[in-house]
C-alpha cells in the first residue's frame, strides 16, 4: 500500500546543477503519480501519449507537446489515458537560480501548449542529459536559465502573497495527519467527526477543508483507499472476494461490488480470476 502522506520531501544532491531531470515512462493507462505536494517547482513536458493532471483539483488535459507547471505547494496528481505515456520531468527550487524571483512568490500558468521555444529548449536539455558530453551540465544550465527567463516573461499569472502560500501549506500539512490515520485504520469504520478531531476543527469545517484540498468528500476518499487495497489483495488470490471486502472495511458486500465496478470499470471477479 502506498504511503498516503501528501507531503513529498525532495532532496537534490547535485550542487553544481541542482535540478532533478528524468524521463517518466508509463506503459498502460492509469496513475502517473499519486496526490502529493512539495516546495519545489515541477515541470512535466509530455513527449508521448495523453492524460489528465490535477493541480489544486483543477483538471488539465495533456497531450504530446504540452508543458504542465506545478507551482510550489500545489497538490497535484497525474493519470494517463493512453497505452504509452512518456514525459520529461524537471524538478528544481527557484531559490537555487534566482533568489529575487523566489522571494516574489511567482506563480506560473499551469498549462502551456504549442510553444516552439519551450519545445526546443526542453528537447535540448533532454539531449544534453541523455548524451552527457563534456561540459553537458554547463550547457544544460545555460538552456535552463533561458527556459526560466522565457517562462517569467510570458507565463506568470501573478505574484502570490506569502501569507496565501503559507496558508495553503498549513492546510496540506494538517491533512497529512488525516491521511496517516486513514492509512492505519481503513479496515475500521471511520467517521468525519473523528477525522475532524485530529485537526481540531468542526466537522463542517473539516469537510469543507478536505473537499477544497482534495476535490472529493472524506467518505469518497476513504472508499478509494479501500478499493485500491482490495485490488492489491485480489491480485494475490489468497482470500475470497467476500473476505477481501470485509478485510478492507466494507460491511456491505454488494456495496463493495458496486463501488469497485464504478471505480475500476469491471467487477472484482475479473481481477481475482486472472
Amino acid at each position: 500500500m502506498h504511503d498516503l502522506s501528501l507531503y513529498e520531501r525532495k532532496i537534490i544532491q547535485d550542487k553544481e546543477f541542482p535540478v532533478d531531470i528524468f524521463k517518466n515512462v508509463i506503459q498502460k493507462p492509469g496513475i502517473i503519480f499519486l496526490p502529493h505536494w512539495h516546495e519545489h517547482l515541477e515541470l512535466h513536458y509530455i513527449m508521448k501519449g495523453q492524460g489528465f493532471f490535477y493541480c489544486n483539483q483543477n483538471p488539465i488535459a495533456v497531450e504530446e507537446g504540452s508543458l504542465v507547471i506545478i507551482n510550489s505547494n500545489e497538490l497535484h496528481k497525474g493519470i494517463g489515458s493512453t497505452q504509452d505515456y512518456e514525459a520529461l520531468v524537471i524538478i528544481f527550487e527557484m531559490n537555487a537560480f534566482s533568489k529575487e524571483v523566489a522571494e516574489g512568490n511567482v506563480v506560473f500558468q499551469s498549462h502551456i501548449k504549442a510553444d516552439q521555444k519551450i519545445n526546443e529548449l526542453l528537447k535540448a536539455i533532454y539531449q544534453e542529459e541523455n548524451e552527457k558530453r563534456y561540459g553537458y551540465k554547463l550547457a544544460m544550465k545555460g538552456k535552463f536559465y533561458e527556459l526560466i527567463t522565457h517562462l517569467l516573461r510570458n507565463y506568470v499569472l501573478k505574484s502570490e502573497e506569502a501569507k496565501d502560500n503559507i496558508r495553503r501549506r498549513r492546510n496540506l500539512n494538517r491533512l497529512n495527519t488525516v491521511m496517516k490515520y486513514i492509512q492505519d485504520n481503513y479496515s475500521e469504520p471511520i467517521t468525519n467527526e473523528e477525522l475532524a478531531e485530529l485537526v481540531h476543527v468542526s466537522e463542517y469545517r473539516f469537510c469543507h477543508l478536505f473537499k477544497e484540498s482534495l476535490g472529493q468528500s472524506p467518505s469518497n476518499f476513504i472508499n478509494e483507499v479501500r478499493l485500491k487495497k482490495a485490488y492489491h489483495l485480489l491480485e494475490q488470490k489468497e482470500m475470497t472476494i467476500a473476505e477481501i471486502a470485509a478485510a478492507v472495511g466494507f460491511q456491505d458486500y454488494n456495496n463493495f461490488g458496486r463501488l469497485f465496478r464504478k471505480y475500476y470499470g469491471f467487477a472484482p471477479s475479473n481481477v481475482w480470476s486472472k
